[in-house]
């Protein structure tokens, strides 16, 4: 049995009644009705939307058919398709039959009989391939039909499962769903700094004509260049992050995943996207077609990718993407030290850089001091460029040293958080007065359960065998603060940053026995079933204080 091209390439479990037309006999009149029928659902089920945006799904080395029909009813029909890879390449090509689309439309409208099956038999096979294209970039084909032809897309991704979306038209004369590129799409570098980039490009036709609907995002990341915005979120989603609908672009509401940061300022939205990989910006700043980068770490090569977006349909357009390395970072000032004076120093985090502190020694036996207020730090000291020390401190930890007078020193602190650390420094002969109170062997708060009360609670801490004052504070929270209030404290901080409403009081007391050195304080006047956060100030004799961990303790509901 010879047949067609038709059937040769469509579905057999889709296209079961379109090939009744070559068995060799006609459909009865019995069964003519359910014919009629197949090849009606068949022909509605696959042909291509005109006018639509389609995403169709494509499994591995299993090719895809879609197909639409161009009638006679004008001299020439215009049309055009887009085709837009969401990530790996992909193959695809338009081919034409000229002979069956004549036959497919009467067979779906009910015209079908047994003589027009015959003749379509014997009419020669009219197929030619118009257009094929494999790679991942967006493409689009325009062409033109004189007369009535049944047309075939084929794709076929040959690498992984993936998807497209493919967007097919006749309509030449109305607006575009996807905005139009400048005739110059390229992305221009004009700036280059140690944490910024400056891009410009030129205006998009659709931004001058529709400067309501339109506007330009920005993609930055450490990777490469993507070709168009679906292609960028499917390696955002597969790399473990999950990203917002392209409509967020046009600023719509919608809810950020854990891993993502939303910063809005000047009418500009950044969507910071977290991942293992490292970070993938999106900006989206309206109609500006200059913008500067900030925020980017020194020596770093980044990928800009700008589209622009049309905010109606979502659709969007790819520049040519660009790229640019930011300038090396200059070598960090070192900071001279001076006896006896205490300098806090704020540690980024984020880009994880050495602050570098030196002191060339007056005397032979000298005390590093080190006070964390917030976060982790690490200490590198070096004498003479021999490392003397290496450690990550906590609270309050000094390093007695010797060496010869004009040793030179160089103490190197670096945050081991990707937040902000900060610390306080002093050095200071090892015979001068201390810059910090002599400490207990804990900074611990004690409560104890069984004396809590509805409106009391009795607290405990260590002291030392010199006498010291010792002030209390309270402050009243809610529960979903306890977590940010004990990771925001600043350990530097003493009671001048406090309400004076949230003092309870101040004493003094030591115990030359440090098995007594301890005393307890029960505060009063407290509310039922609510929660308080404790704190200890120690002062020693520079009156610089020491804070205690701070604690936190609940109010009995019911007595």
């Amino acid at each position: 049995l010879k047949m067609s091209w038709f059937c040769f390439y469509l579905p057999l479990h889709l296209l079961m009644a379109a090939c009744l037309c070559h068995s060799i006999k006609a459909p009865t009149t019995s069964s003519q009705q359910s014919f009629k029928t197949d090849l009606f659902n068949f022909y509605h089920s696959l042909i291509l939307a005109d006018g639509k945006e389609t995403t169709i799904h494509l499994l591995k080395d299993i090719p895809k058919r879609y197909y639409f029909v161009l009638e006679e009813g004008r001299a020439l029909t215009p049309f055009t398709i887009t085709v837009t890879p969401c990530d790996v390449p992909i193959e695809w090509s338009i081919l034409v039959h000229k002979a069956s689309a004549s036959f497919l439309e009467k067979a779906a409208q009910g015209d079908h009989d047994t003589q027009e099956v015959s003749r379509s038999q014997k009419a020669p096979s009219m197929v030619s391939t118009i257009f094929n294209y494999k790679g991942n970039s967006v493409e689009t084909y325009m062409g033109m039909s004189s007369h009535t032809a049944l047309y075939m897309l084929e794709f076929l991704s040959t690498e992984r499962d993936t998807h497209i979306t493919v967007y097919l038209t006749t309509d030449t004369t109305s607006g575009h769903l996807y905005p139009e590129l400048p005739m110059d799409p390229r992305i221009d570098v004009i700036g280059i700094g140690h944490t910024t980039v400056t891009l410009t490009w030129k205006h998009s036709p659709s931004v001058l004509q529709h400067r309501e609907n339109i506007q330009y995002c920005l993609l930055v990341n450490e990777k490469h260049n993507y070709k168009s915005l679906c292609a960028a979120e499917t390696a955002i989603r597969s790399s473990g992050m999950k990203l917002p609908p392209t409509l967020t672009l046009s600023l719509s509401p919608y809810l950020l995943e854990p891993q993502q940061v939303m910063i809005l300022s000047n009418s500009e939205l950044s969507i910071i996207n977290k991942a293992s990989s490292g970070e993938v910006r999106q900006i989206c700043m309206g109609t500006k077609n200059t913008y500067t980068v900030p925020n980017l770490s020194p020596s770093t090569q980044y990928y800009f990718d700008v589209f622009v977006v049309n905010l109606l349909t979502n659709a969007s357009a790819a520049y040519t993407g660009t790229f640019a390395r930011t300038l090396e970072e200059p070598e960090p000032k070192v900071m001279e030290l001076k006896d006896g004076k205490v300098i806090q120093v704020v540690l980024d985090g984020k880009k994880q850089k050495f602050y570098s502190l030196q002191y060339q020694a007056r005397h032979k036996k000298i005390q590093f001091t080190f006070q964390l207020c917030r976060g982790q730090v690490r200490v590198h000291i070096t004498k003479n460029d021999k490392t003397v020390a290496l450690e990550n401190i906590s609270g309050l930890r000094s390093f007695s040293l010797k060496g010869k007078l004009l040793d030179t020193y160089l103490v190197q602190l670096r945050s081991t958080e990707e937040s902000n650390s900060s610390v306080k420094v002093q050095v200071s002969p090892h015979f001068h007065k201390p810059l910090f109170p002599l400490l207990p062997e804990s900074l611990k708060i004690k409560s104890f359960s069984k004396l809590r009360t509805c409106n009391s609670v009795t607290i405990a801490w260590l002291g030392t065998q010199e006498e010291s004052k010792y002030c209390v504070y309270k402050k009243r929270i809610e529960e979903d603060q306890v977590w940010m209030e004990l990771q925001s404290v600043d350990r530097c901080s003493g009671p001048e940053s406090r309400h004076k409403s949230e003092k309870v009081l101040c004493k003094y007391f030591y115990d030359i026995n440090l098995q007594r050195a301890v005393t307890t304080e029960t505060i009063k006047g407290l509310d039922a079933g609510t929660l308080y956060l404790f704190d200890v100030y120690l002062f020693g004799p520079s009156g610089i204080p020491v804070r205690y961990h701070s604690k936190v303790v609940k109010t009995r509901k019911k007595c």
